[in-house]
């Protein structure tokens, strides 16, 4: 007889945060209830060996064994085998996720094993027993994942982007708090400081000035937006953001929809600070965190 079990949890998020959250192997301990530290023995782009050490158990016995996992987020699968077998002549794990919608994803893990004839549980025992911890770590996941997205980002909790001039950071966006339909965060100018003209293929953006006061130069046309004022960018109109007033100014910016690649969300018409030629650039979205996936 042949171990298999398949559980699934649908999740409140979209795929790129789901598929990050749970693939980062150094965030495990947070994300599931079980374990107690997560050590990489080996990674590369698309694959990890690593060995996992749950919590003692009711005896106080520690569990450890070391594991093998390759991803593939196109195909959006991953596929983990046991190198440590212990109990088990073998364990193999496959990780699968369907988006349902914008803000739902489906994750299901199917695993296939049998035990050894000496270990403490037959295979049938086994079976009940991965079927009912994978609900109780599944609905954790969910609750984690989903609560991630709701927390709260300041200024200093994220880095600066100076490429374009003044002090821009990037706040809520699909990598850190998982949004689906486009990103916001805040630029800090000083007087004089600008940020040079770009325009956006795909998006609209929102300007509103919390402090001081700014000059937005729309295809050209110079437009002077206040403290406490707002102003509607459509996309494919070259801006470019200037600070015309005595004090620093502080402005949020809100963008969307997203992209259908982060890279062709901006087109620069003209240099930033210290560059000789404008390109093509996501400088407001910081890239997918590094890691292992």
């Amino acid at each position: 007889m042949i171990g298999h079990t398949d559980n699934f949890i649908d999740i409140d998020a979209p795929f790129g945060f789901v598929w990050e959250r749970t693939n980062d192997l150094r965030g495990w301990p947070e994300l599931f209830s079980e374990y107690a530290d997560v050590d990489i023995l080996e990674e590369g782009p698309s694959s990890a060996t690593f060995r996992l050490t749950m919590h003692p158990d009711e005896q106080g016995r520690v569990w450890s064994w070391v594991s093998e996992r390759h991803w593939d987020k196109d195909a959006r699968v991953v596929r983990a085998r046991r190198v440590e077998t212990g109990p088990f002549e073998f364990m193999n794990i496959t990780w699968t996720y369907e988006e349902i919608a914008a803000d739902r994803t489906r994750m299901r893990w199917v695993q296939d094993f049998h035990m050894k004839p000496d270990a403490p549980v037959d295979t049938a025992g086994m079976t009940e027993r991965i079927n009912h911890n994978s609900g109780i770590q599944l609905r954790l996941i969910k609750q984690r994942v989903e609560r991630g997205r709701l927390r709260v980002v300041a200024m200093d909790d994220v880095p600066s982007n100076t490429r374009r001039g003044g002090d821009l950071r990037t706040l809520l966006a699909p990598p850190n708090v998982g949004t689906s339909a486009g990103f916001c965060g805040a630029v800090r100018l000083g007087p004089g400081e600008g940020v040079s003209e770009h325009y956006h293929p795909y998006s609209e953006e929102y300007l509103f000035v919390a402090t001081g006061e700014i000059r937005v130069d729309l295809d050209g046309e110079p437009v002077r937006v206040g403290a406490e004022q707002a102003l509607h960018i459509p996309r494919n109109v070259r801006h470019r953001l200037t600070n015309t007033g005595a004090e620093g100014a502080l402005v949020v910016f809100q963008i969307g929809p997203l992209a259908p690649e982060p890279h062709l969300g901006h087109v620069d018409t003209e240099p930033g600070p210290g560059e000789s030629a404008p390109g093509i650039a996501a400088a407001h979205v910081p890239a997918e965190s590094a890691g292992v996936r």
